[in-house]
């Protein structure tokens, strides 16, 4: 069975001398595993666009065994702006291992598959910081995942303007300083903070990277979303830590 569709490679894996195996989020058969033979070779036309987040139309081929084999493919966007620059590279690797773990073989995902391609996009344009596209994406690929936090309002007592806010990291609920149990898996989530990752949860898909923050609110929404992100996946991520061992 032959198919044609678009995907994102998010994991390539040396194969032998010349060949690679994919890992790719497809827009219509979603994550599949790919073997592509001779990608690697000197002048192979598939080079390009089998690399790591490679964005590329793709026709595969399904055998008998129930493997995908790339046959051909034509690279659609490279995200070429975040190559030349250590620190966008880490961080679109670690959008890529992120998506890959939330996504699921055979089944499509094509809003998990947008926020990947959008935010990798806002990166390699240099449309927003780096912590503001990484925040915007951990906390509305949560949502995505179905682990949406409940931040309308304080859990206890209702107010939906709490002064000191703080984001219960598993449960995934808000509650005020008063009402809080201040727990070690609380972490403060205020004012302009609180009201960025409402927009990111509520906004439509291509606008969540337009909000503005200072530092220090942009520095607290950065840490509630990669640690709410952490504690719902129960699971770290060595992209992560290769991405803050670059940004020092």
């Amino acid at each position: 069975m032959y198919i044609t569709t678009t995907g994102l490679v998010l994991r390539e894996t040396e194969y032998k001398e010349s060949s690679r195996i994919l890992t790719v989020l497809t827009s219509t058969e979603g994550k599949l595993t790919v073997s592509a033979r001779g990608a690697k070779r000197r002048g192979s036309k598939t080079a390009a666009s089998t690399q790591l987040l490679a964005f590329s139309e793709m026709t595969l081929y399904k055998g008998r065994d129930n493997k995908w084999t790339l046959t051909e493919a034509r690279s659609l966007e490279l995200f070429d702006g975040i190559r030349d620059e250590l620190e966008l590279l880490s961080l679109g690797s670690y959008f890529a291992e992120v998506m890959e773990s939330v996504s699921d073989e055979d089944s499509p995902s094509p809003e998990i598959l947008s926020l990947g391609l959008n935010s990798l996009y806002a990166l390699s344009r240099r449309l927003k910081s780096a912590e503001m596209v990484k925040a915007a994406f951990e906390l509305r690929m949560m949502c995505l995942a179905g682990y949406e936090p409940i931040l309308e309002a304080c859990c206890v007592c209702g107010n939906s303007e709490p002064e000191k806010g703080y984001l219960d990291l598993v449960g995934g609920i808000i509650s005020c300083a008063k009402c809080s149990g201040f727990g070690e898996l609380m972490t403060p989530l205020r004012g302009g903070a609180l009201q960025a990752a409402r927009y990111i949860i509520q906004s439509e898909p291509k606008k969540i990277f337009s909000f503005t923050l200072d530092d220090d609110a942009l520095h607290e929404l950065g840490y509630a979303c990669e640690n709410y992100l952490l504690t719902q996946m129960d699971r770290g991520f060595r992209t992560l830590e290769f991405y803050k061992s670059v940004n020092i």
